[in-house]
């Protein structure tokens, strides 16, 4: 499905991103893989090579402006173009309104929304060359609101309408953008915020009964989706939010 193409994965040493780039892989992408982790780096890199395709990887804390013209910049150096560009790289805090710090929201804005902003808008020239595509990753709180996730909601909220947006203005271009919201999915991302795994596991218990179908995610539900987007099956699919959350998004407050 995505035969030569060139894609871009941030986030690409765990969860989301990390399946992403392997679903990507098997379907015979080159990639570029973008993450912190020299060592998960490492690991996903030699996954790829399993299924015989190219994997190059740059280590980049996403918060800095020049880590992300950075890797768009080798990306593009390494491989002489760019086809996909997939932002899963994100981060979750506990927040309200009472007592969500300054500097916790200008750090939750600056990974989970300035830079996917910076690198859509770093990737457009190369991305119209070859009519590629981008896909977000979002989330069930892009689309409704939940309680003490405050700056995340508003920040994937934020990845919604750049999306939307976005998809407008880059149509005339033959470029695509679109979101996936995933609701919870079995990821380090709440464990990096601080949870502990007593905490966790009762998280992921009480999520069984706030998704509809059951069961909560893996990564592999949403990075399905997401290289469908990607491809020339989804060639007449834009600006929009795809929910990948076992109904989660269809419930009310519980």
């Amino acid at each position: 499905m995505l035969q030569g193409k060139i894609a871009l994965v941030t986030g690409a040493t765990s969860g989301i991103g990390r399946a992403t780039a392997i679903a990507m892989a098997e379907q015979g992408a080159c990639l570029a893989l973008v993450g912190r982790d020299a060592r998960a780096m490492e690991q996903v890199a030699g996954r790829i090579a399993q299924c015989g395709a190219r994997a190059a990887s740059w280590i980049a804390d996403l918060s800095v402006p020049e880590d992300r013209r950075r890797v768009v910049a080798d990306t593009v150096a390494h491989y002489g173009g760019l086809d996909i560009l997939v932002n899963c790289a994100g981060i979750i805090a506990s927040g309200t309104i009472e007592n969500t710090t300054m500097d916790a929201w200008r750090r939750m804005f600056a990974i989970n929304l300035e830079a996917v902003f910076e690198l859509m808008q770093l990737a457009v020239p190369h991305l119209e060359k070859r009519r590629g595509n981008i896909v977000n990753v979002s989330s069930v709180t892009g689309i409704r609101a939940f309680p003490g996730v405050l700056a995340y909601c508003v920040s994937k909220a934020g990845v919604d309408q750049l999306t939307r947006c976005a998809a407008l203005e880059l149509a005339p271009k033959g470029i695509r953008v679109n979101a996936v919201n995933p609701g919870v999915v079995v990821t380090n991302l709440h464990r990096r915020s601080g949870m502990d795994e007593q905490r966790y596991a009762a998280f992921l218990e009480h999520s069984l009964s706030t998704h509809p179908l059951g069961r909560v995610g893996t990564p592999e539900d949403v990075a399905n989706l997401i290289v469908f987007l990607a491809s020339d099956k989804a060639g007449w699919i834009t600006g929009a939010s795809h929910p990948v959350d076992g109904g989660r998004h269809q419930t009310c407050a519980r």
